[in-house]
């Protein structure tokens, strides 16, 4: 009975949970799997937006006026007809 915990509780730590902002990234934050992104979320957009292109680095914006706070997106969206938008990832 014991080996089987010892088991159930090393192969939960073997995975990575993509609705974490680490776990998201490392699963879909990089070059190799751009493809994999842009398909993953135009399928979530079902045809609202459709991405023809994305950049991942990471874009820091200020606000308006001094005491704005600066937002940092994840990532920078090219459509398929040129509208250029962000996709920030949040867990709700």
């Amino acid at each position: 009975m014991a080996n089987m915990k010892n088991t159930k509780m090393a192969s939960m730590g073997r995975f990575i949970d993509p609705l974490t902002d680490f776990g998201f990234k490392r699963i879909f934050g990089s070059e190799p799997n751009k493809e994999l992104l842009i398909a993953f979320l135009n399928e979530l957009f079902k045809g609202r937006k459709v991405i023809k292109d994305l950049v991942y680095n990471p874009q820091e914006n200020s606000g308006p006026a001094k005491h704005y706070r600066k937002t940092i997106f994840d990532l920078s969206c090219t459509g398929t007809n040129g509208e250029t938008f962000i996709v920030e990832m949040q867990k709700a």
